[in-house]
């Protein structure tokens, strides 16, 4: 009878963990984990992306614009001058009154992308309301840039599996962040700074505006980023060593 029951007590326990793991693997499918060519784990959920290639020395300022333009062009003399890219996301009601400062972000080697037409939450949105905020922004850039932009960073992070389908059917990936300043809502450029370069690693995407603080700790962001050995380049560089 003592057998038996250590059997059953062996066999509880097996089956305990074999349960435990079929969890495990069940919650990475639904939080989407995908791996990198070189095995380093890349953040996905719901098949949006939030982090670039983690085996490299590549780091992405992702600037989001929808307001701001008056620290703009200080923004851009700095990546400059510091030889850094970014990637700007740009609102389509943005887009159509700044043509000439969106030129000069292409001229200077920067990635334009998609930030949807106005800035509406798209997980609250239906199907053709998020494929007319994406497409017409795409034609807007497109007018007056001839570049195909190619990635769609959701408005506020608001994002469900809708979004992602609508934005990949429209040919764009979805992009979230790694790291977020929140330089829209504290206004301060010490901590603006410490949240973009604490503890920073390879295959970062770290999200800002153009706010005057942003304008201030930029400088000082990109010293530290590159001092530390990472290259700033746009988000589709970053992304290029993931796998498919």
């Amino acid at each position: 009878m003592k057998k038996l029951n250590v059997f059953v007590f062996k066999k509880y326990v097996v089956n305990l963990c074999i349960a435990g793991l079929l969890v495990l693997i069940g919650l990475a499918v639904y939080f989407g984990v995908t791996f990198s060519r070189s095995g380093e784990e890349v953040s996905t959920t719901q098949g949006a992306i939030y982090q670039g290639d983690t085996s490299s020395n590549k780091i992405s300022l992702m600037i989001n614009v929808c307001w701001g333009t008056e620290y703009l062009a200080d923004m851009l003399q700095t990546l400059e001058e510091k030889n850094a890219k970014a990637t700007f996301f740009v609102g389509g009601t943005w887009v159509a009154g700044n043509d000439e400062i969106l030129l000069e972000m292409v001229e200077k080697g920067h990635e334009i992308g998609n930030h949807a037409y106005s800035h509406k939450d798209h997980d609250k949105l239906d199907r053709d309301s998020v494929k007319k905020e994406i497409s017409t922004t795409h034609a807007l850039i497109k007018s007056i840039t001839a570049k195909e932009a190619v990635l769609f960073a959701p408005p506020s992070g608001a994002y469900n599996e809708q979004t992602v389908e609508v934005a990949s059917e429209l040919g764009y990936k979805t992009i979230m962040w790694t790291r977020d300043t929140i330089d829209w809502r504290d206004q301060d450029a010490d901590l603006i700074y410490n949240r973009a370069v604490d503890g920073a690693k390879g295959g970062d995407l770290i999200l800002m505006h153009p706010t005057a603080c942003t304008r201030d700790a930029l400088g000082r962001i990109i010293d530290t980023l590159q001092e530390q050995g990472f290259e700033l380049v746009t988000v589709s560089e970053n992304l290029s060593g993931l796998a498919n």
